[in-house]
């Protein structure tokens, strides 16, 4: 008989991951952001892959579909990362000025 049982070590772990990650989280700079998405878009493919091998080494109907839905929420986290990462950094892009039209242009020439 374990002193600790299994289940308490998975939840202590599980609660400091949830203290630690609120923490570096709630710190990070503006500055960050773009960069702190990108890594969280690469760990949620490493859920993937994950899910993908669990649901293959399960041998019940319920842990295939578990896993099948891991793999479906993961892949949609990552998509939604990656649309959410391009758009913030086209929000930093410099916006072109517009061109005066070429009318203008000719008439002030002459």
């Amino acid at each position: 008989m374990d002193i600790v049982s299994h289940t308490v070590i998975n939840l202590i772990i599980f609660v400091l991951a949830i203290y630690v990650g609120y923490h570096v989280v709630w710190t990070v700079t503006p500055a960050l952001h773009t960069p702190l998405m990108a890594v969280t878009n690469a760990i949620s493919a490493i859920v993937i892959v994950g899910a993908m091998l669990a649901a293959a080494l399960t041998d019940t109907p319920l842990g295939k579909t578990m896993g099948v839905l891991a793999v479906a929420l993961a892949a949609v986290n990552v998509f939604g990362g990656f649309l959410v990462t391009r758009r913030m950094l086209e929000m930093f892009k410099k916006k072109d000025k517009k061109a005066a039209p070429a009318a203008n242009a000719e008439g002030a020439a002459k």
